[in-house]
């Protein structure tokens, strides 16, 4: 086979790739074109993504999901493993997790990064609220069918050259045309596995939407002020029993400095007297 038949077989290959990953976008800006007036409202933050993803269902729509959710529950700690089981039970899974214990200033808080499957992702969000009291929730839409009908036109035109390649390649009749095909072959073979990992990228997010989840503890409000003679003395005794455990532990702490402080002036009181007792010895023997 001539060097010339093979560059020519070469240039077909890469023309019919591009030629096809064109069209793939042109078809992909129209299917977008023609959906754009019906999915105008998912654009905005917060839209159903159980209807969403209904839609991508009947019309061939691929649409990406992600957002935020916060809640305030009781226990934070608790909240996110029941949080947890809601999304596997879901067929999702949990990509990130954050966990704050409480602090004297500052109450527990927890935060999930879950991917919950996008035909369940209004169910699971309903079940995500009984958790606790729901405070924010806001979720956005893009829609990558363009994107993805235009990776897919692309990727099967890279598979054809590639396959044309090692045909070419097994019929090589100079070690110069094997290594130039050989060096084309990779070079498309590089392309082809970026393609297809893009392709599995949006993919994964079509098929599980992200969801981040912020729970949050109820802050320590003031106590109420007693209504009844006996509640108050309740509160006055517990008062009481703080304070004094409070002046335990106080003592606890300074017991021992005390002991120390009382060793140190105690070595210093007999240097001082030993010290007195030998100059009133001279004076007491001086008149005789």
């Amino acid at each position: 086979m001539s060097t010339a038949l093979i560059l020519a077989a070469l240039t077909l290959g890469g023309c019919s790739a591009t030629t096809s990953g064109s069209t793939g976008s042109t078809a992909g800006s129209s299917v977008a074109t023609d959906s754009s007036g019906r999915g105008s409202a998912d654009k905005n933050p917060g839209a159903s993504s159980g209807a969403a993803a209904s839609e991508t269902t009947a019309t061939g729509r691929q649409v990406i999901t992600t957002g935020t959710m916060s809640v305030t529950v009781e226990r934070p700690a608790t909240a996110v493993e029941s949080a947890v089981r809601m999304v596997e039970a879901a067929g999702g899974r949990i990509d990130g997790r954050i966990e704050r214990a409480a602090t004297k200033t500052e109450p527990g808080s927890a935060k999930l990064i879950a991917r919950i499957p996008s035909a369940r992702l209004n169910s699971t969000i309903d079940e995500l609220k009984t958790l606790g009291r729901l405070e924010s929730i806001d979720l956005s839409q893009q829609d990558v069918t363009a994107e993805s009908k235009d990776l897919d036109a692309r990727i099967v035109a890279l598979r054809t050259s590639v396959a044309r390649l090692v045909d070419l390649m097994s019929r090589a009749a100079t070690t110069a045309d094997l290594i130039s095909i050989e060096s084309t072959l990779a070079t498309r073979q590089g392309e082809l596995e970026s393609l297809e990992s893009q392709k599995r990228s949006i993919t994964d997010r079509v098929d599980l939407s992200t969801v981040t989840l912020m729970l949050g503890a109820v802050a320590a409000g003031p106590k109420p002020s007693p209504a009844t003679f006996l509640a108050g003395l309740a509160i006055g005794f517990d008062a009481f029993v703080g304070f004094l455990s409070g002046l335990l532990v106080v003592a606890g702490v300074l017991i021992p400095w005390l002991a120390f402080l009382g060793g140190v002036a105690a070595v210093a009181w007999a240097i001082v007297r030993a010290r007195r007792a030998r100059h009133a010895s001279p004076a007491a023997s001086g008149p005789e």
